[in-house]
């Protein structure tokens, strides 16, 4: 039994769609409420001392979903960067912001919020968070490969983890909405992660149960195959 504390914590945040359809919304609408709640995860995880946050918010196979949804999608990430720019709290709680994914995907009015907000928050160390926009674990693989290749550089371990988008490995993942599948999050950094699987949908999800994954994490033996 460990009493560690992680320091990264990685969430796949599901079900926003089923919570909206249980409070006969449209389905979309489950991602207004769930974005809310990513502001109150700033406060909890400054409570507990985790350092590092990096959230599945938009994965490359979200694109295919219908156009009404990407839209709103669109229009309501375009909304959060844009707060995430003018919020003095940001700048004052010492968040670094990141985006990892193929930015590229997206139109360029959000790639430019994106860049800014990475810029203004850059020099801030106090805590991070890791937005995957556009992201998917074997395409940054892949992707991490062929950078190896087009620099003449050694396939080694060392190398690859050096090429992939995000270098942190979370200690500790948790996936809201009742699903028990991975779905193509962080496939390398994950390799020894803890997963707890709860059945909250994303807007359903507290603190307490932000503390009771935390406490789940520390009753576990992690032996890393030893």
């Amino acid at each position: 039994m460990t009493e560690n504390q992680p320091g990264h914590i990685g969430i796949i945040l599901d079900g926003n769609r089923r919570f909206a359809k249980k409070l006969l919304l449209e389905p979309w609408r489950g991602h207004e409420l769930g974005a809310g709640k990513i502001e109150k995860l700033f406060s909890w995880c400054s409570e507990l001392g985790i350092m590092e946050i990096t959230l599945y918010c938009f994965s490359l196979e979200n694109f295919d979903r219908p156009e009404k949804e990407k839209n709103f999608l669109m229009n309501l990430f375009k909304r959060e960067f844009k707060k995430y720019l003018n919020e003095e709290k940001i700048m004052d709680r010492g968040i670094k912001v990141r985006v990892i994914g193929e930015m590229g995907r997206f139109d360029s009015e959000l790639q430019e919020l994106m860049k800014k907000v990475e810029k203004k928050t850059a020099g801030n160390s106090e805590f991070i968070f890791n937005f995957c926009m556009a992201y998917g674990g074997r395409q940054e693989i892949i992707d991490a490969v062929k950078k190896m290749v087009e620099s003449n550089l050694p396939i080694s371990e060392e190398n690859l983890k050096k090429n992939l988008w995000i270098s942190g490995e979370p200690e500790l993942i948790i996936r809201t909405g009742g699903e028990k599948r991975t779905s193509n999050f962080l496939m390398w950094q994950s390799a020894y992660s803890e997963w707890v699987f709860l059945d909250k949908t994303w807007p359903e999800f507290e603190r307490e149960d932000l503390i009771e994954c935390v406490d789940e994490f520390k009753k576990r033996e992690r032996r890393f195959g030893r």
